[in-house]
This record gives structure tokens, C-alpha cells and sequence, in this order.
């Protein structure tokens, strides 16, 4: 089913937390999967945890637990490219050969960023279809694995619009700040796992600004890039969701 929108060679987890009890977000360095797992917030569910493997190659996620939205890509409209085609541009969201851990697929976004004063690029996914607001309350965070492509920017964010962020959660005056956590890719397939509690919005912007994500109202998972003047090339796989109650 498709609709119009706007080899895992490195057992590596990259975590996302809590620095300490100052309230401040890092990165922590790789941890192995053995680590990982000691995690109460990297737990692994059952199979209904699974948001997409991109293995049935088309643009739908997994169908789990009332979710069943889709893939999309969107571009700012100053400059920057984006392929696949934006939904805004009557683009649908194509799979990419060549997955983690040697599976058929990845999800993968490339092109470049402009260089005027706002300018994005990125991909994602809604969580139900239509676009609704997904109670994911019962799980502490999500894993994915990701890499860049040689001579891309290393540098992305990965956030998660919610009631309070996304224009259709009637909230937000300064909309789309959503809470998310920037890293930094490889070019090799890596494991990251984000908690929930480790997310945060950008400083600066936005309206209202929330101290956590709103997990009861989550609309989405995107990537974006913003680096002006930068190429990119990023290319994720196997996301699900973690630490299920």
C-alpha cells in the first residue's frame, strides 16, 4: 500500500541521557549491546514494539497496536533538495537497497541544505493514518539503527512532534520546536537508543515550551538536517519502540 506524503556491521549503542542530576542532556559514548541491555529504558518488547523494518518495502509503517501511518519526506523551499521527493511535490516515500545487518532495505534521505536564514530537510514517519495523536506512554524510549554517507554531514536531529508541537495538536502558537536529541552518524551502521526522559527541545524558539515530550500525543518520528551549505546522506532502519512496561 503506498500513499502520497508531504550490513548492521557494528553491534554499537550509542545512549542518550541524563547527565547526572543537573538537569543537563549529553551523549554518552558508544556502549555495547551488552550494556545497553542492563538498561531498564533499552528493554526489548514484543514484536508489536516494531515502528518499521522497511522489509515489506513499502511506505506504510508496521501495523501494531493502532499505528499505521507513513513514510514522508519534506524540504524548506529556499534552496535545499531532498530525495526521495517531497510530499509537498507529490513525492511518495521509496525504500533504499542495502539495510542494517545485512537486511533488504533502509530508509534514507540525501541532497543538500541551502544557505538562506531557515532551512531543513528531512524524513519521517506519522504514527497513525489519518495523522492523529499515538499514546506511546507505555514504552521509555526508541531504538533505531542509522548511518551517513562518506563525505556527508555527521550531524542530525532526530525529534518527535507531539500534542504540544505539531500545528494539528491546537496548542502551539511558535510550532514545529518539537522535543529530540542531535547526534552525530558514522559511516557505519550503528545501534541509538533515545529514552524519552533524554529529549528536549531547541532553546531559543518556540511556543509552548514543555519540560518532556508528550508521549500520550505523539505524532510522529523525524530526522532532520539543518546544516547550512551541508550534503547529506543518512539512511536508518529497524525502529521500534523500547522499555515496555
Amino acid at each position: 500500500m503506498e500513499k502520497a506524503m508531504m550490513n548492521k556491521s557494528s553491534v554499537v549503542w550509542s545512549v542518550v541521557a541524563f547527565a547526572g542530576l543537573l538537569g543537563a542532556v549529553g551523549c554518552q559514548p558508544p556502549m555495547t549491546g551488552e550494556d545497553a541491555q542492563n538498561l531498564p529504558e533499552a528493554a526489548a518488547c514484543g514484536p508489536e514494539a516494531l515502528i518499521d523494518d522497511g522489509e515489506d518495502n513499502n511506505n506504510q509503517i508496521a501495523v501494531n497496536e493502532g499505528r499505521g501511518g507513513y513514510w514522508y519526506t519534506y524540504v524548506d523551499s529556499v534552496g535545499s533538495t531532498i530525495t526521495p521527493t517531497a510530499g509537498s511535490a507529490g513525492g511518495i516515500f521509496t525504500w533504499t537497497a542495502g539495510g542494517a545487518n545485512g537486511s533488504a532495505y533502509a530508509a534514507r534521505m540525501n541532497g543538500t541544505i541551502g544557505t538562506a536564514s531557515v532551512v531543513f530537510a528531512g524524513m519521517g514517519a506519522n504514527f497513525t493514518d489519518p495523522k492523529g495523536p499515538y499514546d506511546a506512554s507505555k514504552y521509555q524510549g526508541v531504538a533505531f539503527w542509522a548511518k551517513k554517507g562518506a563525505g556527508a554531514t555527521a550531524n542530525v536531529r532526530v525529534k518527535f512532534p507531539d500534542g504540544n508541537t505539531d500545528p494539528d495538536g491546537g496548542v502551539c502558537s511558535a510550532c514545529y520546536n518539537d522535543h529530540g536529541r542531535s547526534l552525530k552518524l558514522t559511516d557505519d551502521w550503528e545501534e541509538y537508543f533515545l529514552p524519552f526522559y533524554s529529549l528536549a527541545q531547541e532553546k531559543g524558539w518556540g511556543s509552548p515550551k514543555t519540560s518532556s515530550v508528550e508521549t500520550t500525543a505523539l505524532y510522529a518520528m523525524q530526522f532532520q538536517v539543518n546544516e547550512k551549505g551541508a550534503t547529506y546522506d543518512l539512511s536508518v532502519d529497524d525502529l521500534r519502540f523500547t522499555g515496555c512496561e
